[in-house]
C-alpha cells in the first residue's frame, strides 16, 4: 500500500554552509503554523539533533547507513516519520561527501535510498555565477539525486541575490527557495567543529523564536512543502517494522542513564532499544543528585565533561557513590565523555579535577581532535557485553587522551581498532569488573547486541545483588 510521506533533505555543498540554522528555523517555522515536524539528522551527530529536537519539540533520529545499514535506516525511518506531518531531514558535510571518491554512505546516497527531494543550501559569500555552476555539477555528478531547489545563505545585497538567482533559474533550472543575508543578530554560538548543545544555550527560547522569524522572512515555506508533499508516495508494505524482545513478563531490570548538561550524547534510538527491550530507563544526573539510585546497570554516554568538570568534581558524594556500586560489580558501558569520567582524574590546562576513580587511568583535554571520524572494531577478548568476534561500527570524536595508566592485572582492553584512533596502539574498550568504556560511540540500530547484552548484564547482576540500604 502507498502511503503520503511528505519529505525533504537540506544539503549542502560543504560543511559549515549553514544547513543546520537552516534547518532548525523551518522546522521552527513550521512548528509555529502548527505542522508537526519529525526531525531527522544525517549522520552521527548529536548536537545538530539536540537542535532539531527543540525546534520541532519532537525527538530527532540519526539516519547513517555505515552505522546503522540501509535496512536498520530505512525501518527506523518508518518506524518514525508517519508521526508528523513531514519529515525534515538535516544532511551533513557536501551533499556527495562520503568514506571514499565513489560517495559511499553520503548524504545523496541517503538522498536515493528514501527517495526524497533535496533542497541545496549554498553559501554565496563572494560568489556570484559560479554558485550555478556548483549547482549543476550536483545536478550532473547523479542524475538520480532529485534536487529540487536550492536556499542561498549569506547573501551581501538585493543585487548580489539577484544575480545568484538569475544564474540558477537560466542554468540549472531551479526554483531558489530562499534568500537568506548574513546574520549577525542571531547569535547561535560554536565550539569546535559545530553549535554548542541547546542545553548550555544562555537563551534557548529566544533563539528558537528568531530562527523561526528568520525563517519566515527568508524562506519561501509554502514552496519549500510544496517540494516535501511532491515526493513519491511510500511503499509502506516494503518496510516492516522491527520487532523487539518483550521482557515485560519478568521482572523490570532497571538501567540508568546519567544525562544532564555534562552528559547528553545519547542517540534516542539506543534508549528506545532498552525500552523496547523491556528495560525500565531512569535519568540521573551526575551534577545534581547526591548519590546514584538503585539500579541494575548503568549507561554514561558522551559529552562535554570538560565544560562541567568543576561541578562534577565538587560532587564527591555522587562520585563515591558510583565509584562503591563499580566496585561492587555493577555492570557499566560508558563512551567518550562518560570513559573519561570514569577515570580517575581529568586534567585540563593547568587544571586538575578528580574524576570516579573506577578507572586507573588519568585523561588530559587537548586542543585538537584526538579520534574523529567512523570507527571498526573487533572484539578479541573477553568483557560484560560482546562475545569475542564481534564486529562493532561506531563513531568517535574526542579531545580527550590517556595521559597516564596505571598497570594492573585487572584492568585490559577488549576491542582492536581496524578503523579510528580509540584509545591509541589499536586498542579501545578498556575492561575492570564488570566496566566496558571506550571512545567509540554505538547505535543501537546498527548493533543490536548492545541493548540485549546491557539488560541481560543488568539481569544477572539484579539476580545475583545482595540489597543493602546506602
Amino acid at each position: 500500500m502507498n502511503q503520503p510521506c511528505p519529505r525533504l533533505i537540506i544539503a549542502a555543498l560543504r560543511g559549515g554552509a549553514g544547513k543546520t540554522i537552516i534547518s532548525v528555523a523551518l522546522a521552527s517555522a513550521l512548528k509555529r503554523r502548527g505542522i508537526v515536524v519529525t526531525p531527522f539528522k544525517k549522520g552521527p551527530d548529536y548536537i545538530d539533533a539536540a537542535w532539531l529536537s527543540q525546534a520541532a519539540s519532537r525527538s530527532c533520529h540519526n539516519l547513517d547507513t555505515f552505522l546503522m545499514g540501509t535496512k536498520q535506516v530505512v525501518r527506523s525511518f518508518f518506524r518514525h516519520a508517519p508521526s508528523g506531518q513531514i519529515a525534515l531531514i538535516e544532511g551533513n558535510r557536501g551533499l556527495y561527501d562520503g568514506v571514499n571518491a565513489a560517495g559511499e554512505f553520503s548524504t545523496a546516497e541517503l538522498a536515493k535510498l528514501l527517495h526524497a527531494p533535496v533542497i541545496l543550501v549554498v553559501d554565496c559569500d563572494k560568489i556570484t555565477r559560479t554558485v550555478a555552476a556548483l549547482v549543476l555539477g550536483c545536478c550532473h555528478l547523479d542524475s538520480a539525486v532529485d534536487i529540487r531547489g536550492v536556499i542561498l545563505n549569506k547573501v551581501s545585497s538585493n543585487r548580489h541575490a539577484r544575480v545568484v538567482q538569475q544564474s540558477i533559474e537560466d542554468y540549472c533550472h531551479l526554483p531558489v527557495l530562499g534568500t537568506v543575508p548574513r546574520l549577525k543578530e542571531l547569535k547561535f554560538t560554536e565550539r569546535q567543529l559545530g553549535l554548542i548543545p541547546p542545553q548550555e544555550h544562555e537563551d534557548l527560547e529566544m533563539a528558537l523564536c528568531r530562527a523561526a522569524t528568520i525563517a519566515e522572512e527568508c524562506l519561501d515555506i509554502d514552496g519549500l512543502i510544496r517540494v516535501a508533499e511532491g515526493a513519491m508516495p511510500w511503499q509502506m508494505e516494503n518496510f516492516s517494522s522491527v520487532v523487539h524482545p518483550n521482557n515485560a513478563v519478568l521482572e523490570p531490570v532497571t538501567i540508568g542513564v546519567i544525562r544532564d548538561v555534562a552528559f547528553q550524547f545519547y542517540y534516542e534510538e539506543n534508549i528506545e532499544a532498552l525500552i523496547d527491550g523491556g528495560a525500565k530507563v531512569v535519568q540521573i544526573s551526575a551534577l545534581n543528585e547526591k548519590i546514584l539510585p538503585l539500579v541494575d546497570a548503568l549507561y554514561i554516554g558522551g559529552g562535554f565533561p570538560e565544560t562541567q568538570a568543576k561541578q562534577l568534581a565538587d560532587n564527591e558524594e555522587f562520585r563515591s557513590s558510583l565509584r562503591k556500586v563499580a566496585e561492587e560489580g555493577l555492570p557499566i558501558y560508558a563512551e567518550c565523555g562518560g570513559f573519561m569520567y570514569l577515570g580517575e582524574s581529568l586534567t585540563i590546562g593547568d587544571q586538575h579535577y578528580p574524576m570516579v576513580g573506577a578507572l586507573p587511568v588519568d585523561f588530559e583535554m587537548e586542543k585538537r581532535p584526538q579520534g574523529h571520524g567512523y570507527t571498526t572494531l573487533v572484539v578479541d577478548r573477553e568483557n560484560p557485553f560482546f562475545p569475542v568476534g564481534t564486529s562493532l561500527n561506531g563513531h568517535e570524536f574526542h579531545y580527550g587522551r590517556i595521559l597516564s595508566r596505571k598497570n594492573e592485572e585487572e584492568v585490559y582492553t577488549a576491542c582492536h581498532v581496524l578503523r579510528g584512533t580509540g584509545m591509541g596502539q589499536e586498542r579501545d574498550g578498556m575492561v575492570r569488573k564488570n566496566i566496558l568504556a571506550g571512545f567509540t560511540h554505538l547505535h543501537a540500530l546498527g548493533t543490536p547486541e548492545w541493548a540485549n547484552a546491557l539488560i541481560a548484564a543488568g539481569r544477572r547482576y539484579q539476580s545475583e545483588r545482595q540489597f543493602v540500604p546506602r
